[in-house]
């Protein structure tokens, strides 16, 4: 029996590219399973994601990768073209994806990919990628968190134009403590501690650093020169500056479990809201020291309520509950930012994750 799927008219890339690297022979987990009912076909079209996509064939989305197999005799079969169908069949009893190429392609054509061993962004239009866009964006508008070391090295507004006890866009203001490695910086002031354990309060991972204006260097020295742009809120003598974080976007992720279990808390959540759906980040307690990677996928669980036994009049404490799935995007020592992926509940501050 063998069932397909077409994608048609666009590139798959990112985690595709990762899952074509992988060598013809593919180990499958036993416990990876189809999504009951999945169609036979899908046809792509704009706005859709990889994982959309894989979310309508595969339980967990995520491992994709574990499924794909390269067809050798394809010319280029690393390579992914608009019309290319690609086929669900069994090898083995074991789920295998598999690439047919209905029509002569021109290889490095305007609509092609070359895939390499490293995962990139294409650059093409309507290519598809792998999570949308805008979910890694507001990532950029989630106050971050820094560590107490970060505050304590960041460099500070000494003074600003004209002896301004608050200034704005286009004021100068005169930092020190400035890397010269950057031309634009974002000003930044320290807020709400965070806790390792939010109950106790006793070991602060870092403090909210809220947003305040962007700044573009005019001079580098001691103090340096520079001048403010795009102010949302006012600007004050000692507010922080870091690099600015528009190198913290990116789309390249291998979606895959951590290598060993981990156990955390979520500690933070966009600010002004207790609870947060698909695409929306929250910051977790756990980090590179504790084997966490960026593309590391974890699920989330709320702790499961006490009730009184209405025989022996004991309590209870009944089971943990999944609420969802999140996918690491950004990893520091001991925190992580993550965007929520699958939300079967309202996930909320303070709830668990671990190994999915």
């Amino acid at each position: 029996m063998k069932e397909a799927f077409m994608f048609k008219g666009y590139i798959l890339p990112s985690l595709l590219m990762l899952a074509l690297l992988m060598p013809p022979s593919v180990t499958i987990a036993d416990n990876l399973n189809l999504k009951e009912g999945h169609p036979d076909q899908h046809s792509v079209v704009n706005g859709d994601t990889l994982w959309d996509i894989s979310a309508k064939f595969l339980q967990d989305p995520w491992r994709w990768p574990e499924i794909w197999e390269v067809n050798p005799a394809l010319e280029n079969p690393h390579l992914i073209y608009p019309g290319d169908i690609i086929f669900l069949s069994y090898v083995d009893g074991k789920p295998v994806l598999k690439v047919n190429r209905s029509e002569t392609r021109i290889a490095g054509g305007p609509n092609t990919v070359i895939l390499s061993p490293y995962p990139r962004i294409s650059t093409l239009d309507h290519a598809i990628p792998m999570i949308p866009y805008d979910a890694i964006r507001q990532f950029l508008d989630h106050p971050f968190i820094m560590t107490p070391e970060e505050v304590e090295h960041a460099a500070y507004i000494t003074a600003s134009e004209e002896g301004r006890l608050i200034s704005g866009n286009d004021h100068k203001i005169y930092v020190r403590g400035l890397p010269n490695t950057y031309s634009e910086f974002d000003v930044i002031r320290p807020g709400t501690p965070y806790y390792n354990n939010p109950k106790r309060k006793k070991e602060i991972l870092g403090y909210e650093a809220i947003k305040l204006a962007t700044a573009k260097v005019e001079a580098f020295g001691d103090p340096a020169t520079l001048r403010i742009k795009h102010s949302a809120k006012e600007v004050l003598v000692g507010d922080r500056l870091v690099p600015s974080r528009q190198q913290d976007i990116s789309q390249n992720f291998n979606p895959k479990a951590p290598s060993k279990q981990v156990s955390g808390q979520i500690i933070s959540v966009p600010a002004g809201i207790t609870r947060v759906s698909q695409f929306q980040i929250a910051v977790v307690n756990i980090g590179t020291v504790d084997g966490l990677k960026t593309g590391n996928i974890l699920a989330v669980f709320q702790q499961g309520r006490e009730v009184r036994d209405p025989i022996t009049g004991q309590k209870v404490q009944l089971p943990d509950e999944r609420a969802g799935i999140m996918m690491v995007v950004r990893t520091l020592n001991r925190f992580s930012y993550a965007l929520i992926m699958e939300a079967s509940r309202d996930i909320r501050l303070y709830d668990m994750v671990r190994n999915p």
